[in-house]
């Protein structure tokens, strides 16, 4: 159980560190959307394969674990890269500029729909962008969670069945 905490917890850390380290210097409106598109390829690649290193583990419910400690750090990483560079095209995109922090913070407030107010879009592509984000929450909530419980209990069915097989 430490394990899978302490992978989880290395995961998170690579991801937030890649992020402060990775420079945002295309200040385009189109860089902008083609980094939100290949995020989310990338996204949805980690996703099933980390539901695939769920099924075939042989402790799938602490490696479903693992896996949410890679996919919604990741999601996070994913829209607060967007809103870097979209503060970055031009600063009247949101109530105020944001750099690598503030568009962290401004992710996390928006995904746990705390929404202070204090950072607020005010362009319409901005808030096209956050409504989606929005969307997507519910959806890495929802399905994310519900496609890692049921390929921790397809591999839990697996290794039960592997178990009680005589002929192995």
């Amino acid at each position: 159980m430490l394990e899978t905490g302490a992978a989880a917890a290395a995961t998170s850390i690579l991801l937030f560190a890649a992020y402060y380290i990775v420079p945002f210097e295309d200040r385009t409106a189109g860089g902008t959307v083609v980094r939100l598109l290949l995020s989310a390829i990338v996204f949805v690649a980690v996703l099933i394969w980390q539901a695939r290193r769920v099924t075939g583990s042989d402790r799938p419910v602490l490696r479903s674990v693992q896996a949410l400690g890679a996919v919604i750090p990741l999601f996070l990483v994913t829209f607060a890269a967007v809103y870097l560079s979209l503060s970055q095209v031009s600063s009247d995109h949101f109530s105020e500029p944001l750099n690598h922090t503030g568009a962290l913070y401004f992710v996390v407030t928006v995904f746990s729909t705390v929404g202070f107010g204090d950072i607020t879009p005010e362009s319409d592509l901005a808030r096209l962008v956050v409504s989606l984000q929005m969307l997507l929450d519910l959806v890495v909530i929802g399905a994310v969670v519900k496609v890692l419980t049921t390929a921790a209990k397809t591999g839990l069915a697996g290794s039960s069945s592997q178990a009680s097989d005589p002929a192995d």
